[in-house]
């Protein structure tokens, strides 16, 4: 699966754009805020409907405008497939595939696979819980439709329990629905912690041998899933917390509240590791991803690489540009020294600045004559 082109209307700084992809690797390069970033989240958005920043749709529209588009075209199977997305400052967005509207994320999840890696994510292990369950859930979302559904259905009650468990502080009479929820939220709960455990444990199965050689041989590491609660006990201990949530006025017991370790032999390197042992962890987990996605998709993500080189040392830089092999692959950096230097095969050129992309040719020195407004007229009435 590669992503041919795309297209942007008023989407953060970019007016209009159209940008066509090599379906090997790509480099967006230019000085810091001037709008690479912002092509790779589109990328990402209209693949999964969601900024990885967890920008609001409102903030990725154009400041002035009240109404952004992408359009993506994807070829997979040897077939050309249109996405439109449509994404409004006060109404939910619309999404059409091949000009078919669709009602759920879960029509478009899946179709166009992305592994996003940014600097930020270099600190995915010493972070907090909440950035590993989001690491986790977003790429369970992308591959497991099932998932999706349950892990939507149980945020959904424990917003509503929360609600319900402020409200009794002013009419305890109430207490009596609580049950009601808590059934439902073991329910899907339950099936999120047993997807989640079964994630550990192929994430476990790619990342040993990965990570082993980015370490030089000299570490082996295993992820441990760390549920808040074992599903022999989800129903127990959620009723036992009744009163302790009717206080603090919220759920304290779910997987909402998961977390994941990452041991190298018998030391959590989230509180006992050196930066460099993090920053490895990290790497090699975000290529066991893109292996992962292989295995269970039988095909092959885009890889989105947001100026991560720089974050890296050379052996680091190496292995990673070592490892992109057969998928595509959209980097952005602030120069093209450490491909060049690595004498790094590059396949098309874009030289980004304050909003205007130009596309260089493999010779570094010719302009190509790519357009730079869309294509065709965006006609999303019907979305």
């Amino acid at each position: 699966m590669i992503i041919k082109s795309i297209e942007l209307a008023d989407y953060r700084n970019y007016d209009s754009l159209v940008l066509q992809f090599d379906r090997g690797t790509n480099i967006l390069y230019g000085d810091n805020a001037q709008g690479k970033t912002n092509i790779l989240e589109a990328i990402y958005v209209a693949a999964t409907t969601k900024s990885h920043k967890g920008s609001k749709d409102r903030e990725i529209v154009n400041f002035d405008k009240e109404e952004a588009h992408i359009r993506t075209y994807l070829e997979k199977d040897g077939k050309e497939i249109r996405v439109d997305m449509h994404l409004r400052k006060s109404k939910s967005k619309g999404i059409a595939i091949d000009g078919q509207k669709i009602k759920k994320a879960a029509d478009l999840l899946g179709l166009c696979n992305v592994v996003f890696f940014s600097p930020e994510d270099l600190g995915i292990i010493k972070n907090g819980p909440a950035e590993r369950r989001r690491f986790v859930d977003m790429e369970l979302c992308q591959l497991d439709n099932f998932y999706l559904y349950n892990l939507n259905h149980y945020n959904k009650i424990v917003n509503q329990r929360n609600k319900l468990l402020k409200d009794m502080y002013m009419n305890p009479d109430l207490k009596e629905t609580l049950t009601i929820w808590d059934m439902q939220l073991v329910s899907y709960g339950s099936k999120i912690i047993e997807r989640r455990k079964l994630f550990v444990e192929q994430l476990n199965e790619i990342i040993y041998e990965i990570h082993k050689k980015l370490s030089g041989g000299r570490e082996e590491i295993r992820i441990q899933y760390e549920p808040d609660v074992e599903l022999d006990e989800f129903e127990r201990k959620l009723k036992n917390s009744q009163d302790r949530d009717m206080r603090a006025k919220m759920t304290s017991v779910g997987p909402h509240r998961d977390d994941f370790s990452f041991l190298v032999g018998d030391v959590d390197i989230r509180k006992f590791g050196s930066q460099g042992q993090q920053r490895t962890a990290a790497l090699s987990l975000k290529l066991s991803e893109i292996e992962l996605v292989k295995r269970i998709t039988k095909d092959t993500p885009v890889l989105l690489l947001d100026d991560v080189l720089s974050e890296l040392d050379s052996n680091r830089q190496n292995y990673l540009l070592n490892s992109i092999g057969d998928i595509q692959t959209i980097i952005t950096c602030t120069g093209l020294e450490e491909f060049v230097n690595n004498r790094f095969e590059i396949n098309r050129v874009f030289k980004v600045s304050a909003g205007t992309v130009t596309c260089v040719n493999e010779n570094m020195g010719l302009k190509s004559d790519i357009e730079e407004s869309p294509s065709d007229e965006y006609n999303f009435g019907s979305l």
